[in-house]
């Protein structure tokens, strides 16, 4: 299972706020632990999704500095570019609890 956390924001997000957390379970989203869901976000996450939950090392994929985290940050680039924000997200392999 895959914990995806948001652990800085650069800028100004509208749909997550630090510490929001979504759940992944293979392909589930699990909803009901999942606090919030941005469809700008889902496309980098995605993409790391599958290999991280499988036990992929987190630095063989250039995504951290240790084994055991991966950051993964979303497209929006945030100002001067657009109104929004960064979100950076810190993803963690968790037993199913």
């Amino acid at each position: 299972m895959l914990e995806i956390e948001v652990c800085e924001i650069r800028g100004r997000c509208v749909v997550y706020k630090v510490g929001d957390k979504m759940l992944i379970d293979g392909p589930r989203l699990i909803l009901e632990r999942t606090d919030a869901v941005c469809i700008h976000a889902l496309a980098p996450l995605l993409h790391y999704a599958v290999a991280l939950d499988r036990g992929v090392d987190p630095r063989v994929l250039g995504l951290s500095k240790s084994g055991d985290v991966a950051y993964i940050q979303c497209v929006d680039p945030g100002e001067p570019y657009t109104e929004g924000g960064t979100v950076i997200f810190k993803c963690r392999r968790v037993s199913e609890t």
